[in-house]
């Protein structure tokens, strides 16, 4: 078959063609078409050169499709109703019928922050759309947001991947947790002495064993030990509960990790920088609604944390 070159064709003339067939009239297709007899005229000419064939003849007071303009018109017309579609649908998001899946890049203790406000404001606004939390590593984060394997990533990042945009959504800071009746608290406050010779439980998605408690320590010429290294959030309360370990994690996980282990909150006895939680996405979805919506959501559910 014979490849047909589409830039050396106006698309327009579909429209043209459709009009001419709903209208059976030059002069009403021009009128519905905002456009000149003279071109519509034209624009029937160039029509019956592209497909070899009268396709419109005047049988009294109309023009009547030939046998070739009925053969082509179901596939013209369905073509003309899909771009418009297209068209259409990436112009509008409505949440309330969507039944999209979004992916967010997150890790273990932002999933744990966000999800349950999210999923109760998807449930209020968007009762069909999906999420997905998926981890990732930060020096990949540029490439996922890029490819569109995630829709927005949270986290802190001292240097925002490469062409993206954030938005802060929440600042956080670190409290030591311990178990109910821990003999180092005492009136639920801990000695910097205490503190620094108990064992501790940091948890890291990195094989290191220094956090930002280590590098407040080390600003006093003092050191802590590490006593358990996870990348598992959900050893972190059962761990300390059974033991006189202690560890220090981000004030909103605290909360929900005192409730379910019945674990004592204290404030650390040595000062630390508090830090902003942000989102990133791509510039490429910057505009599109679907994404703006998800942003929306995650920045609205992070203010009921």
């Amino acid at each position: 078959m014979k490849s047909i070159n589409l830039a050396a064709i106006d698309l327009n003339l579909l429209v043209a063609f459709e009009a001419l067939l709903e209208q059976r009239s030059v002069t009403k297709a021009a009128e519905k078409l905002q456009i000149g007899q003279p071109a519509m005229s034209a624009a029937l000419n160039r029509l019956r050169i592209l497909f070899a064939d009268d396709l419109f003849m005047r049988m009294g007071r109309q023009m009547q499709p030939t046998q070739k303009a009925q053969e082509i018109a179901p596939n013209i017309l369905a073509v003309l109703q899909q771009i418009r579609h297209t068209i259409t649908s990436s112009q509008a998001f409505n949440p309330a019928a969507s039944d999209r899946d979004f992916a967010i890049g997150s890790s273990d203790y932002t999933s744990f922050v966000i999800v349950p406000p999210l999923l109760e404001f998807g449930r209020q606004n968007a009762p069909s759309i999906n999420f997905h939390m998926i981890g990732f590593e930060k020096d990949n984060v540029s490439d996922l947001l890029e490819q569109g394997v995630i829709d927005v990533a949270m986290g802190v990042f001292p240097n925002p991947p490469r062409h993206t945009k954030c938005e802060p959504i929440f600042e956080e800071r670190f409290v030591g947790i311990a178990r109910q009746g821990h003999p180092a608290l005492k009136d639920g406050t801990m000695s910097l002495e205490a503190f620094t010779h108990l064992s501790h439980v940091l948890t890291t998605l990195r094989r290191d064993r220094t956090g930002a408690i280590d590098k407040a320590l080390q600003e006093q010429n003092l050191q802590r030990r590490i006593a358990l290294t996870t990348p598992h959030m959900l050893v972190l309360p059962f761990a300390i509960a059974s033991s006189d370990f202690v560890a220090s994690v981000p004030s909103r996980i605290a909360l929900n990790l005192a409730k379910a282990c019945d674990l004592s909150i204290f404030e650390l006895p040595i000062k630390t920088k508090p830090w902003v939680v942000s989102m990133f996405w791509s510039v490429l979805s910057d505009r599109d609604e679907a994404n703006q919506w998800l942003r929306d959501a995650i920045k609205k559910s992070s203010q009921k944390i």
